[in-house]
């Protein structure tokens, strides 16, 4: 996950990363980078890759990923993911009103630590908690 905005950490309720899993991430990636002009970067996985994205500054800008492995089952659509101050806080809430976690909590190594949930309408998003500086 990297930040979206300027900041080093990005504050809780802000957005700060958007992936996007499917089962060919390689097509899937070419039809972004030639539809918005997004770069393409690989990120090695265990035995595979998948794909940082980048603006034409450079700026990684989201996440281009197989279904696969750590993602496997999860759903074909672009996840945003929100921070948040209390990752198991967050989750607890969810559950408390009538959400589901669906996926986690993961590491994300440097990145802190995230979930996936459900929100009782059905839509997904990711909640991430950064490490502690």
């Amino acid at each position: 996950m990297i930040a979206v905005s300027d900041e080093t950490t990005p504050r809780p309720g802000s957005i700060g990363w958007f992936d996007l899993t499917v089962p060919d991430a390689e097509g899937v990636r070419d039809f972004y980078a030639a539809v918005v002009g997004w770069t393409p970067a690989p990120v090695a996985m265990e035995g595979y890759e998948d794909f940082m994205m980048s603006n034409a500054d450079g700026e990684a800008v989201g996440g281009v990923c197989h279904a696969k492995g750590p993602n496997d089952g999860m759903p074909p659509q672009w996840l945003a993911y929100v921070v948040v101050a209390d990752l198991a806080a967050s989750m607890a809430r969810c559950h408390e009103l009538g959400g589901e976690v669906v996926d986690g909590p993961r590491g994300l190594g440097a990145f802190g630590t995230f979930c996936v949930v459900r929100d009782p309408a059905g839509a997904h998003l990711a909640l991430v908690e950064p490490p502690p500086e």
